[in-house]
């Protein structure tokens, strides 16, 4: 992943991205009224925040659960090695796997942390058995499972 450069955001930059974290599809006439700004220039703010990388993309949140997958687990994974071929090939087999939903490098005792979502615990089984134990240089993994959500992702504080 490439290093992120940051950009700056004048006090009506900001105010869009508020906006926008919380409607996405906000029109830019209710974006540009809730922001303090007339239509053209704020379509050209968010024109240059989504050229710039700022506003990433647009996207639904989808209830997991309401979709029949309520089981979520966060995966530790150490490698066998740190090797650039042994990461590559594991990146390659997690990429092929719907039910990872993030992935993240970690520093510590084990190399990557990973959010999976699964219908139970069953379902999760298989995949941590037949699929992640077996992916190139999986050395271990240690599973913790969801109990409850006190706080959903959210918005970036901007």
């Amino acid at each position: 992943m490439a290093k992120s450069t940051t950009i700056p955001l004048d006090a009506a930059d900001r105010r869009i991205l508020r906006a926008l974290q919380r409607d996405g599809r906000m029109p830019i006439t209710a974006l540009a009224e809730a922001v303090g700004l007339s239509a053209t220039p704020c379509q050209r703010r968010v024109k240059r925040l989504e050229d710039a990388g700022v506003i990433a993309s647009y996207a639904a949140r989808i209830s997991a659960a309401r979709v029949g997958l309520p089981l979520q687990a966060f995966v530790q994974v150490a490698l066998e090695s740190h090797s650039e071929e042994v990461a590559e090939r594991f990146h390659t087999a997690l990429a092929a796997r719907p039910e990872v939903i993030a992935a993240y490098t970690m520093s510590g005792e084990m190399d990557y942390l990973l959010h999976v979502l699964a219908p139970d615990m069953e379902a999760f089984g298989e995949f941590a058995t037949r699929a992640l134990l077996r992916m190139p240089g999986v050395k271990e993994t240690r599973s913790s499972f969801v109990l409850a959500t006190l706080k959903e992702a959210g918005e970036v504080p901007v």
